[in-house]
Formats: C-alpha cells, structure tokens, sequence
C-alpha cells in the first residue's frame, strides 16, 4: 500500500513538472485534488526524497485516539433522554444551538455507543415477510402508538373485525409498551392471535419485543417509510382524533379525564359507529 502511494507521489512530482494542472494529477491519480495540492506543496518546501522520508515516517507512527471531554458525553446522553432516543444529526442541531459544541454525527454515535446499544440502519431489501390477508378474527393486529403530548395513546386494531383497543400512557417506553400488550390480550384478543405487527419505534423493542411471542405465533415489523403496511391502524388513529382526542396536547394530570372520553369512544366506535369497510355495520354490533 505505502509503495503504492510512494510511486503515486513519484509521478505527481514527474506530472507537475512537466507543465501539468493539479486537477489533470489528481484526475491521471484517481486521488483526491486537494492530497494532489498537499503533495505538491510538500514537495516544493522539502524536495521529493525528504518529502518521501517524512511520509512514510509518519506512517509508521500510531494516531492516538481523539478524547472527547466527559463533559460533552453527558451534553449528548442528557439530550438523547430529552429529546426521546432522537438521532444523531438532531443531538448535532441541539448541541450546536444550546451549547455552541461542534462535533460530528459519527462522534456522536461513537460517544452514544458507550451508553446505548445503537441499532444499526435499516437495510434496503431486508425480508419482512408478506402482508397477510386475514380471513377470520384474531388473525392479524396492528398496533401504533398516537403522541398527544405529555400522553401518548396505545392503539391496537383487528384488521378482520375492525375491533380496536386504546390505552393512555404517560410516557412512551417499551415497558409502557408491554403494559399495552399485556392489557389488550387478555381483555380484547383472547389472549393469543397469528401475527401481530408493529412499526420499528422504541415502544416496540426491548421488554415489548421480549414478551410478544407469549401472543402471537409471528411478530412482524413494518417496513419504514411505507405508511401502507400500517394502513389500518394509521386511519383508526385518524379516527381517534378526529372524533375523540383532537390533535391538542395534554397534561399528565388530564389522563384520567382523557381515558373516560376513550372508553366512550371505545363503546360507540364497537357498537353504534357504522364502519364503511363492514358494509355499514358496527364492528360489534
């Protein structure tokens, strides 16, 4: 490799003096421009041999591990809690604009990595499995969460029967998750369905992840940026502010007033709301 570089080096020097452009090196190289310039550069200050001597001497040597101050890791793990597990790029936005610190999207997640464990990028063509068509009850659930601001609403729908679930939350962690699994089952999908799938949130991982199975035969997480997997659940969510919550923020003292308001809704939507999906009818009526 460093002989490479060092013959690289050689014709550089050979190119440029004989009347050729930088861009034109870096181009004949394929080498970045501005390397071209520094070379270049180095050469003119030293001579090609000293230059040559000073590069592979500096190979030899190992780049110590840049620190960052143990203050700026808890800058960037206070504004992960903060800002609900945000990535990267916005702990980038939040340190810049509160703190006037500067560092880099990799960095961040270098300094997040030593708290967390950073789930890796979505891939492309992962295989999720095919949306199934359900043919009677207790087939396939959907379930997503709705932000109303210091509480956040579970949802849950059977795609055959329309029969839907609600419960209200005061935050939004994969145990507030698991409490939702745990309530909805037991009181209004039997205990046990074929698949249940989920988005890719954080509600959805951890203690939720670890206990669905005790549900369901399959869980299936949505492919992201694909509002379609999810269209079920998505319109019922549509439905639960539109005619029961609003798109207003609440308080955590409002809860208790907001799940009497969702058991009403909960009632009228299963035995008097006529659903177009059913011909008209109630999905329990």
């Amino acid at each position: 490799m460093d002989m490479n570089q060092i013959s690289k080096i050689t014709i550089a020097c050979d190119l440029f003096n004989s009347g050729a452009s930088i861009s034109h090196i870096a181009l004949s190289l394929n080498i970045h421009r501005e390397t071209v310039g520094i070379w270049i550069s180095q050469i003119q200050i030293y001579g090609l041999n000293k230059f040559i001597d000073i590069y592979l001497n500096a190979k030899k040597c190992p780049r110590p591990n840049r620190q960052t101050h143990g203050s700026i890791k808890n800058l960037v793990w206070n504004i992960r809690e903060r800002e609900r597990h945000c990535c990267g790029q916005k702990i980038q936005y939040f340190l810049n604009l509160e703190h006037n610190v500067n560092i880099s999207v990799p960095k961040i997640y270098e300094i997040l990595s030593e708290k967390y464990i950073i789930k890796s990028k979505w891939k492309k063509n992962i295989k999720r499995g095919s949306i199934p068509i359900p043919l009677k009850p207790r087939e396939y659930i959907q379930m997503d969460s709705v932000d109303f601001g210091k509480i956040y609403a579970f949802t849950a729908i059977d795609v055959f029967t329309r029969e839907i679930d609600v419960l209200l939350r005061p935050s939004l962690t994969s145990v507030d998750g698991l409490v939702f699994l745990n309530l909805s089952m037991q009181r209004r999908f039997n205990g046990h369905v074929d698949l249940i799938q989920t988005d890719g949130g954080s509600e959805f991982e951890a203690d939720f992840k670890n206990n669905v199975l005790n549900y369901t035969t399959k869980h299936r997480i949505s492919s992201p940026y694909r509002k379609n997997e999810q269209s079920f659940i998505e319109s019922f969510n549509r439905t639960l502010r539109k005619e029961c919550l609003g798109w207003s923020k609440y308080k955590v003292t409002d809860i208790t007033a907001m799940s009497k308001e969702v058991d009403q809704f909960i009632n009228r939507y299963h035995y008097h709301r006529p659903h177009l999906g059913l011909g008209m009818r109630p999905p329990l009526g």
